[in-house]
């Protein structure tokens, strides 16, 4: 017969836990609770408290602030799991030295977080630069575009909501007058009950929309024009990515070169980046200047993908004094290292989701132009007749030919010729004749400047210096969307992760120093 160890649930074992002893030295926990007790400025939260003679006492923020910053080490972000683990965990138990703060607690902190931050933000931006992580001499800025805690289902114009509300009040219309038929019919209770809750929700529904709407003009974007706005949070924007069209926010970073340090973090629900770069460069120019620089970023090179690339903000670079190097949607065709990248791109037979392959469509070519500029013939012997005289494009000036519709529109080479054969009437044609000089502008400069051998070899390097870090953010510390709503929320909850990134940082580079105690 079989023997086993013996075992008794009516024992009891006391294990006696020592909070100091479990935050072992070389952790990431180690070095967030050494900051937080002995380098970190706490001095500014005390302003939310109003209990010096009455009330009672709130939990220290540099408990909260130490649980808060460690959960989201960890990749958690909701109040709820970190409660609980400040009961269940060992590790959480001792930072917070059994304190147990309830998840209200927690999330009304962490909503209310966007002053305070930023003060920790640059306290550990000062800690990197006294232990020498900060080198001042190259910077890129780049950003990640994660999903929102709100639904795009709820995001449009005030003309797609009040079609929306139109398209929801004759559901109710329907489904009441079905409703009252099956009570004439007497119908199956259940069925009736689940047709009643139905007509509620679309009814609460219709309400939300129309509260929503109630005075509340189009929203407009950078440009002026109107974009699409979202009921559940005004403040998030479509946006699209590569793997579709998320609701969110984008997180933009500047990072240092030397040790890949965030300088500068603001988040914002934009669908474009142009108008993201000024804001977050100015963001990080008031950080480094609390390190003893007046201005910091003057003179030191800048790295920006082509996100990033207008005139308005090559001029801004120029001005301030930046040694910018941002590239535009045509630097890869320009440079000669990637003549040959199409032979490398896969096809439909070789990767299912690659690029369809060209159908063959007739290209300029193929088409004869008169010696006088009077006509042009087509592939099939028509001619297309000239319809628009000094036409501009990129620096060119030429001329437009476009085909009858009596000729197009029986033509057996239809589906070579164009596009769209079902909707179009017929070919146009433009060859250009003149180039023009291009105006020397902020763009221009840009365009020699990155072209050049020292530009392409600095823009090299914007992929290990940037990418990286969203890559630690997102993979290691689990962002994968933001989970408050506001961006104010949001921003705070990106700085929160970028302020752990760079704690990792301190972690690992800067030598260790003595433990000091101090009480709370």
């Amino acid at each position: 017969m079989a023997r086993y160890k013996h075992y008794d649930y009516g024992q009891t074992k006391l294990l006696p836990v020592s909070f100091e002893q479990q935050i072992l030295p070389g952790t990431l926990e180690y070095t967030l609770n050494e900051l937080i007790d002995n380098e970190i400025d706490l001095t500014v939260f005390e302003e939310r408290y109003r209990n010096d003679e009455g009330g009672a006492p709130a939990y220290d923020p540099a408990i909260l602030l130490k649980v808060i910053l460690y959960a989201y080490l960890r990749g958690i972000t909701q109040s709820r799991e970190i409660a609980r683990l400040c009961q269940e965990n060992v590790v959480f138990i001792a930072l917070s030295a059994d304190a147990k703060p309830h998840f209200t607690t927690i999330a009304a902190f962490i909503s209310s977080l966007e002053r305070e931050i930023v003060s920790v933000f640059r306290d550990v931006l000062l800690i990197c630069d006294e232990a020498g992580l900060i080198g001042r001499e190259m910077f890129a800025i780049d950003g990640v575009k994660l999903p929102s805690n709100a639904s795009k289902e709820w995001s449009g114009t005030r003309a797609d909501f009040e079609k929306k509300v139109a398209k929801m009040e004759g559901a109710v219309g329907r489904l009441i007058k079905r409703h009252r038929a099956a009570d004439a019919a007497e119908e199956d209770p259940a069925q009736r009950a689940a047709r009643a809750k139905q007509i509620k929700t679309l009814e609460a529904s219709v309400a939300k929309v129309k509260a929503f709407l109630k005075d509340r003009p189009d929203k407009r974007g950078a440009s002026g024009n109107v974009v699409k706005s979202n009921i559940t949070d005004e403040d998030s924007a479509k946006i699209k990515t590569g793997k579709g069209v998320i609701q969110g926010y984008a997180g933009v970073a500047v990072v240092d070169f030397r040790h890949q340090v965030i300088v500068g973090a603001q988040a914002f629900g934009a669908a474009q980046e142009h108008a993201l770069l000024v804001p977050t460069l100015e963001h990080a120019r008031e950080n480094l200047s609390r390190l003893g620089s007046h201005d910091t970023l003057k003179g030191a090179a800048l790295l920006a993908d082509s996100g990033f690339h207008c005139e308005t903000n090559l001029k801004y670079l120029s001005t301030r004094g930046i040694d910018g190097y941002v590239a535009d949607t045509r630097f890869r065709s320009r440079d000669p290292r990637f003549a040959t990248a199409a032979r490398h791109r896969p096809t439909r037979a070789d990767e299912p989701w690659a690029r369809p392959k060209p159908r063959g469509l007739f290209t300029r070519k193929d088409f004869e132009l008169d010696p006088e500029h009077r006509f042009c013939i087509c592939p099939a012997g028509k001619r297309l007749y000239r319809n628009g005289a000094n036409v501009r494009g990129r620096g060119n000036i030429g001329v437009k030919f476009r085909g009858t519709k009596r000729d197009c529109s029986d033509c057996t080479m239809r589906g070579r010729c164009l596009r769209n054969p079902e909707s179009s009437d017929g070919r146009q044609v433009v060859f250009f004749l003149k180039h023009t000089a291009t105006p020397i502008n902020h763009t221009a400069r840009m365009r020699q400047k990155i072209d050049s051998e020292r530009g392409r070899y600095l823009y090299s390097r914007r992929l290990g210096i940037v990418e990286p870090v969203f890559a630690n953010i997102s993979s290691n510390h689990g962002l994968r969307r933001f989970s408050l709503r506001g961006r104010r929320k949001v921003n705070a909850q990106w700085q929160l992760f970028c302020l752990v990134h760079n704690i990792g940082k301190i972690q690992r580079y800067r030598q260790r120093r003595p433990r000091k105690h101090t009480a709370h």
